[in-house]
């Protein structure tokens, strides 16, 4: 038997130790030229992939191994897990406070591991395609050691206040890139519909002007159908009627500023900003812990069960994916050759447009006036210049979605596995959101 342990001791050590210097390889600089696969964007999806494991390991912690710290044989460990919780809370308080622990253990990895490889790309971009099996590897040894380091003080307060901060800092963030997305949308097809009358003849833009309007259409129609779908299934507690009816005002409000005292805003603009108030409105009332006014909880049965982790996970790996675009992360016109010296006389890449327009005009190549498929055989270099920023984003992503899971790490009852992210404090943050999101809006309409 203790031949079994030595020998498992001795395979650990010898991964540890692998991809320990596979990274040191990767980070000291390698003879592979910045245009050979692996691309510069090919990072991006190995760490959101990394993030949605993230994601899944938190859940495990939360939902499989803190609910059963109490039979851990291991005294060191129980204590652990519950260590920072208080003495005074009651065992199913207890167990909401160990399966937050969880969550931290998980994110906390997830963070180190973004804010580590984020400072390796500043100082050598290329670095963030290279030896993602070790990374994952290490992530893997990360979490597995962060089982056993007590709650307090690493996770229990320390890293709550940072997750909680850069929580708040995504969530601003967030806003400001969907207002853009909404402006920029409609000015997206309002270029086209000048395009099209520039290149093809006059009348010929109105069918871009048509798509405007029927876009309206639909956004605001699935926007009261939301308000309906709400008062009917939620109404009835003052909270949730409190939230629908701001929601109502707030967003008529808005169209209606838009219409008669802005110059720069558009009916677009607005019907997608009225969306996505009564999304996050529908978001914050389904988050409700009281059962009287959630109709979604107590369904534990195990469609729901899977249905509430699915939705979970979904929902959050796709926010790693959305949010590290190499649009919004504006890392385009930031290049980084591997072979110092050897871009001597080429032209230097056009800085690509910020924000979200994505339309034949703000398309730039790698060499100018060359296509896709010139830029990519020629000795131009590929962009590593945003690799930073996207392990940043994504630490960021790791503080926010440990908040979301832990109703930013309050302590209470929240909902079952069903419903792994219900609470009242979550529930605050959406409206909160909600509330930002609409101000910065009415803000850009009456702003000089």
């Amino acid at each position: 038997m203790s031949g079994i342990f030595v020998a498992a001791a001795t395979g650990i050590a010898w991964c540890f130790c692998t991809a320990s210097a596979s990274l040191c390889s990767s980070w000291c600089g390698n003879d592979k030229p910045s245009t050979m696969p692996p691309s510069a964007t090919s990072g991006r999806k190995r760490a959101v992939l990394l993030l949605a494991l993230s994601v899944v390991v938190a859940l495990i912690y939360q939902y499989a191994l803190a609910p059963n710290y109490d039979r851990i044989s291991w005294q060191y460990l129980s204590d652990a897990w519950t260590s920072g919780c208080g003495d005074e809370l009651s065992e199913e308080l207890m167990q909401v406070c160990s399966g937050n622990a969880g969550v931290y253990r998980a994110a906390s990895a997830a963070f180190v591991f973004f804010v580590i490889f984020g400072i390796a790309a500043k100082c050598r971009p290329t670095s963030n395609r290279e030896a993602w099996p070790a990374k994952y590897v290490l992530f893997l040894f990360l979490c597995i050691g962060t089982i056993f380091i007590p709650n307090d003080p690493v996770f229990i307060p320390i890293f709550i206040w940072v997750a909680r901060v850069g929580s708040v800092i995504f969530v601003l963030l967030q806003q400001l890139v969907l207002v853009d997305i909404a402006y920029n949308w409609n000015a997206s097809w309002l270029d086209r519909s000048d395009a099209a009358e520039m290149e093809e003849g006059p009348g010929k833009g109105k069918k871009w002007l048509g798509a405007i309007l029927a876009s309206c259409g639909v956004l605001y129609v699935a926007s009261l159908a939301g308000i309906i779908t709400m008062y009917i299934h939620f109404g009835g507690c003052s909270t949730n009627d409190t939230f629908i009816s701001i929601t109502l005002v707030a967003s008529l409000l808005c169209t209606a500023v838009q219409l008669v005292k802005s110059e720069t805003g558009s009916l677009l603009t607005s019907a997608c900003m009225t969306l996505y108030s009564v999304y996050l409105c529908g978001a914050a009332v389904s988050k409700n812990p009281n059962a009287v006014c959630n109709p979604k909880l107590g369904e534990t049965s195990t469609w729901s069960i899977i249905l509430g982790l699915g939705i979970a996970f979904i929902s959050l790996s796709w926010a790693g994916w959305s949010y590290t675009t190499e649009k919004r992360l504006g890392g385009a016109g930031n290049t980084v050759d591997d072979n110092d010296g050897d871009n001597d006389g080429q032209d230097e890449e056009k800085p690509k447009p910020g924000g979200l327009v994505i339309n034949n005009e703000s398309t730039t190549y790698g060499a100018a006036d060359s296509p896709p498929e010139a830029a990519n055989q020629s000795s131009n270099p590929a962009s590593f210049g945003s690799s930073w920023k996207l392990n940043a984003v994504l630490a960021l992503i790791c503080c926010w979605y440990s908040m979301a899971l832990t109703g930013w790490g309050a302590i209470e009852k929240r909902g079952d596995i069903a419903n792994p992210d219900v609470g009242e404090v979550s529930m605050w943050m959406l409206i909160a959101s909600q509330w930002i999101a609409l101000l910065l809006y009415l803000w850009s309409l009456l702003a000089p």
